[in-house]
């Protein structure tokens, strides 16, 4: 009995220094995780940022999509082939080919030589068939667009695609790279603009929350000058990191969110394009507190049809 005890004890010991030493398996290999597709993006986000002045195609879903396609660069796929974006052979390939199961247990997908030509061949695959036109009409900075829109255009059969790709960007804070440049830098003569430009923003009040809607063209700073806030403020009540891109109609807060959706706002049914940020914005609910009512975790990505507690 005293053996077994002291084995019990010295297990739990070990456990518990594990515990202290590295909070959780998950969390660990979250930072792997990210150091993974850290690296990816620093490896890539040159040939975005060109392909996006060539194209027409934002960076951030080139690299959003090379990163969900290809596992950060990690897939069998991507290895075996360097095919970074999952593109099928289709009829009109005549370079090299690898099979993998997919939607059949021996799909054909295209095969290169080096990453650039995958990045290469994507981007005229998406700018020359004419499937993918309506997207050219977007704004560069729309990522939001874009991934709802691939989605929709039959990129791929996952229901959750778009949101998928949302997540990763705004995750990553790809949408920087569709900036002019593709940098954090800022721009000292906007910067001056900001101060003299004059907005005519309306105040409102909803689930008992001061907020204006975005225009196009607003910014977190623009909107802070205006009304007197310091953009830090703004970008904590809306729980987003400095340099967050508006969309023409965003709810941008004045105050922090809440806990819970008021009533009679039960719960929401999940669109394709939406994120947990959209959502907790469109009920003025702190992005934790819908993790966590729903029971997920940070990896969660919403998928269409997907019904969220919102109180």
């Amino acid at each position: 009995m005293k053996k077994a005890y002291c084995l019990k004890t010295l297990s739990q010991f070990i456990i518990l220094t594990l515990l202290i030493l590295f909070p959780s398996v998950s969390a660990f290999s979250q930072a792997k995780r990210y150091k993974i597709y850290d690296d990816y993006i620093d490896t890539y986000k040159g040939i975005a940022i060109d392909h996006m002045k060539k194209y027409k195609i934002p960076a951030s879903i080139t690299l959003a999509q090379g990163l969900l396609e290809s596992g950060a660069g990690k897939s069998s796929l991507t290895q075996s082939s360097n095919n970074h974006f999952g593109i099928k052979c289709h009829n009109d390939w005549t370079g090299g080919r690898v099979y993998k199961a997919d939607d059949t247990p021996n799909d054909c997908f295209r095969k290169y030589k080096k990453a650039e030509e995958s990045y290469e061949d994507h981007s005229r695959f998406l700018a020359e068939k004419p499937r993918y036109k309506s997207l050219f009409s977007l704004k560069i900075t729309d990522y939001r667009g874009w991934a709802k829109g691939l989605q929709q255009c039959g990129y791929a059969t996952d229901k959750a695609y778009a949101n998928k790709l949302i997540k990763i960007i705004e995750d990553y804070e790809l949408y920087q790279h569709d900036k002019k440049g593709g940098g954090k830098e800022k721009d000292k003569d906007k910067e001056e603009q900001i101060v003299i430009r004059e907005y005519k923003h309306t105040p409102y009040k909803t689930h008992n929350l001061i907020y204006v809607r975005a225009e196009d063209g607003d910014t977190y700073e623009a909107i802070a000058a205006e009304f007197g806030f310091k953009p830090k403020d703004l970008y904590k009540y809306n729980e987003v990191p400095e340099g967050f891109p508006l969309k023409q109609g965003d709810l941008v807060y004045f105050e922090k969110k809440k806990s819970k959706a008021d009533k009679p706002y039960y719960d929401h049914v999940v669109q394709v394009g939406e994120s947990m940020h959209s959502i907790s914005q469109l009920y003025g609910i702190k992005v934790k507190n819908l993790y966590k009512m729903n029971k997920k975790d940070f990896e969660y990505v919403p998928e269409e049809g997907d019904v969220l507690k919102l109180r």
